[in-house]
Order: structure tokens, then C-alpha cells, then sequence
């Protein structure tokens, strides 16, 4: 069927203007994301579901070539290794990095601080901190100086002239090993600085003696660029400078840019909660202690299956987390010997073993500023553990005191009434039983009789005295 050419005419219009509108919405879209700039909310600690936020992140932004990044930084510290990673993609960006310390009052302390000195431009607001990076061991102190105030590997101090050759042995493996890991660290965030040209001699000192800075002392020793008070003023001051990048150099165009918030998706917020010490800490306990009351308890299942889940999700935690194996051994030990004092009645020997091994493992678990398990929950673990043991020995100790109520030793002690008359041999009346009784000395119908011991099926009673209650 021929269409009329009206009608043919007016789809190839319809067709035209809707190909223009796709090709003005496209346009449109293209020429938003060119104008807006995502900013990255770096805020607690910094760890894996941190890094892989931060990093995918940035990777978009360079996918999707936008004009900067904004990385709002609010850090206690966190794991060396997810710092090294996001520093690692910061420095690989071909799009320039903000780095911001905000709002008032925040800080980029430790890793923190490794992360701002990496960023393109750094920037605080007013009453905000930074600085403080000295490495901390697992388990262990905070590293020392290494610098010239110490003495070297061989020479031994003064004060340990009376340890034995073992010991001075493991004390100077310590310190070199200390000793490498603080001078690593000042290795790491002087290039760092150096690349930006930033403060390196200070950045060095923020590692040796975890010497701090606040927002306008650090621009005016040369760490930061920039100290802007709210976003505004931040863009404002961004406008027309130019950064070095992986490809070159950028000049910043901040007129006319939007900044768009970005918050981390579902996935992120699970394992950032997963991973956080406390939270995987509490796991652990918990599938330890579900575990071993399956085991000592089998059949049900109930506490079995949530110890399962809870320990695998913990154990996954700690594959992530820099975590000291022989405090979470130290844990396991804790909870099996507390709970094993329930079964074997050592007086508290075994519960109190496993306090102290559970208090020690807690606090040997993680020892990482901003990423360790909370001292509050360690102690109302340990205290928690404590009552448990009290309630355990105290019902062993009223088991052990409570008289014997099942057998013929149970009837010992127990009050009888005679049913008649007699001399030596008769019946009596206990426990709504009619039993057959000896005695020493005659007693009458009614009389109240104790038992004082049973042979067979014959108890042996005497008259109750005065003083005396009923049972």
C-alpha cells in the first residue's frame, strides 16, 4: 500500500527530530560529566573495603576522563598496605587528585597522612591535623627514631650489660627490624613529598618523632598548597593551576564545575563492616564459642551453624587484616579452656588460664593506629568471661556441699515416723513408704526418728532430737 506524501513526510521529520533529541541528550550528559567531579569520602580507617572504594573509583574517573578528583580525607590511620595501594593508584591517575582534609576538625593522621602527601594538590580546612605516620608493629611498640641518636646494631646499651647473650641476641633483632621498618617508611614518604615538591624533611620527621601539623602551619612549612575553609573557596583556589600527572601536565578549570558526592555501594559498606577489627574480633568469638558448645553439646545444630558462618566470615576478615596468629591462637585457647572448666572441676584453674590467655590474645590480636579491636570490648569480653567462671565454680563448690538425694545415702539424715510400738525391730513411715526399721532404744507409735544408715531394705533410725528440724 502506497503511504500519501504527507504522511511519509511527517515520519521522516518524527524520525529527524528524534534522532537530534538522542544526539542533544547525549551531548547533554556528555558535556554534565565534564562539568562535574566526583568527590571521594575517605573517612575511618583506612582498609581493604576503603582502598577498593577509593581505587575503583579514581579508575572511573579516569575512564570517564573527568577534569579532578576530589578526595575528602578524615583518617585516624589504617593498614600500610591499603594505604600503599591507593597512593599506588593516586600516583598512576592521569586525572589530577584533591586531596582535602575536612571538614573542621578532621585529620589525615598516619597512613593518612602518606595518602595526602601523594595527591596532586593538597588541601585543609581551618583546625584540621595531620602527620603523626610512624609505623607500629604488630603486636609490638611503636618503632623507634632511626637515626643517628642510636647506637648501631652491634653496640649494646647500657642498661641491658646484664642480659644473657640470648636475650641481647633478640633485643638487637627487634630493634633492627624496627630499624628497617621506620627507615622504609622515611624512604617511602620522602619520595612521596619529593615527587610533589612538597616539605620532605618534615615529612621525614612526621615518621622519626610522628611530628603533626595543622592546616595553616603545614602551608606555611610547604606540605599542603591550600587552606580553604568550605568547597567554594577550595574550587576557587584550584582555578588555573596546573599539577603534573602520569600523562603530562593539567591546568584546572574549576568555573562552572559541579561536585557530586560519592558514597560507597552495598558491597563496600558490608566489608568495610566485616573488616573492621571489633566487629571481626566479635566473630571470631562468637564462631569459637558456638563451635566448641556443638562439640561439647552435638545435636543442636543451632549454635553450630552460627559459629560456622561467624568463623569463616572472621577468618576471612583476618586473611585481610595485618593480624598477629599467635593472639587469635591465644584466643581459641582462652574460650576452650574457660568453657572446658564446665566439664572438668578444676576450681577455677582452667577458667582463670583462659581469662588471662583470652585477655593477652585480644590485645596481641591487631596493634594498628586506627585499626585495632576496641579496649572496651576486650574487657567486657575478658569481664564476661570472669562471671562465667564464678557462676561455674560456685555451682561445682554448692554441688560438692549439697547432700546426696537419689540411693539409699540419699535417705541418710531424713526424718521417719515410728507406726507403732516397739523395742528394737518395727516399721516406720518415710517418704510415704512403710519401711522396716532397727533401733537401739524403744520408741512409741508417732514418735519422730531420724535415719542414720541403710542396709538394704532395712533402714536403722534413732529418736530425733529436740533441736532438730523436720526434713
Amino acid at each position: 500500500m502506497n503511504m500519501p506524501m504527507s504522511y511519509r513526510l511527517r515520519y521522516a521529520l518524527a524520525a529527524c527530530v528524534a534522532a537530534l533529541c538522542a544526539i542533544a541528550t547525549a551531548a547533554f550528559a556528555q558535556d554534565d560529566g565534564a562539568r562535574t567531579v566526583p568527590e571521594i569520602a575517605l573517612d575511618g580507617s583506612v582498609g581493604p573495603a576503603t582502598a577498593a572504594f577509593v581505587i575503583d573509583e579514581i579508575e572511573t574517573a579516569n575512564k570517564r576522563n573527568t577534569p579532578f578528583v576530589i578526595l575528602r580525607i578524615d583518617t585516624p590511620g589504617g593498614l600500610v598496605s591499603s594505604m600503599r595501594e591507593i597512593v599506588q593508584s593516586i600516583l598512576a591517575s592521569s586525572v589530577p587528585v584533591i586531596g582535602y582534609v575536612a571538614p573542621e576538625g578532621a585529620r589525615a593522621a598516619s597512613a593518612g597522612t602518606y595518602i595526602l602527601l601523594a595527591t596532586h594538590v593538597a588541601a585543609m580546612a581551618p583546625a584540621t591535623t595531620l602527620g603523626a605516620a610512624t609505623p607500629i608493629n604488630i603486636g609490638g611498640a611503636r618503632a623507634e627514631p632511626a637515626d643517628d641518636r642510636h647506637e648501631a646494631p652491634g653496640k649494646a646499651r647500657n642498661d641491658n650489660k646484664a642480659a644473657s647473650p640470648a636475650s641481647g641476641l633478640d633485643l638487637g633483632n627487634a630493634r633492627t627490624k624496627r630499624r628497617k621498618q621506620v627507615n622504609d617508611a622515611v624512604a617511602y614518604i620522602r619520595a612521596l613529598a619529593e615527587r610533589r615538591g612538597r616539605n620532605a624533611d618534615w615529612a621525614a620527621s612526621a615518621v622519626r618523632s610522628a611530628a603533626t601539623l595543622g592546616a595553616e602551619q603545614a602551608r606555611d612549612d610547604n606540605v599542603v598548597e591550600i587552606v580553604a575553609a568550605s568547597q567554594r573557596e577550595l574550587l576557587a583556589a584550584l582555578d588555573g593551576r596546573t599539577v603534573a600527572t602520569s600523562e603530562g601536565d593539567v591546568t584546572l578549570a574549576t568555573t562552572d564545575i559541579s561536585v557530586r558526592p560519592v558514597t560507597p555501594d552495598w558491597r563496600t559498606r558490608v566489608l568495610s563492616v566485616v573488616t573492621d577489627p571489633t566487629v571481626a574480633y566479635l566473630l571470631f568469638m562468637i564462631g569459637l564459642v558456638g563451635l566448641a558448645a556443638e562439640a561439647l553439646n552435638p545435636g543442636t545444630a543451632i549454635p553450630g551453624v552460627i559459629g560456622g558462618i561467624s568463623l569463616i566470615t572472621a577468618l576471612y576478615a583476618f586473611n585481610m587484616m595485618p593480624v598477629d596468629l599467635t593472639g587469635a591462637a591465644l584466643i581459641a585457647l582462652g574460650v576452650l579452656l574457660v568453657m572446658a572448666e564446665a566439664f572438668v572441676p578444676s576450681f577455677g584453674a582452667l577458667g582463670l588460664g583462659g581469662i588471662v590467655a583470652l585477655l593477652f590474645g585480644s590485645l596481641m590480636l591487631t596493634d594498628t593506629p586506627g585499626y585495632d579491636v576496641s579496649l572496651t570490648v576486650i574487657i567486657t569480653i575478658a569481664l564476661a568471661a570472669a562471671i562465667i567462671l564464678a557462676t561455674i565454680v560456685w555451682q561445682f563448690r554448692r554441688a560438692r556441699h549439697t547432700r546426696v538425694a537419689t540411693g539409699h545415702e540419699g535417705l541418710v539424715g531424713r526424718h521417719c515416723t515410728a507406726r507403732h510400738d516397739f523395742d528394737h525391730q518395727g516399721r516406720v513411715w518415710l517418704h510415704g513408704e512403710s519401711w522396716r526399721a532397727e533401733t537401739d532404744t524403744p520408741v512409741i507409735e508417732n514418735q519422730s526418728l531420724v535415719v542414720v544408715r541403710v542396709s538394704g531394705l532395712t533402714v536403722h533410725v534413732r529418736a530425733l532430737d529436740t533441736s532438730e528440724t523436720s526434713r
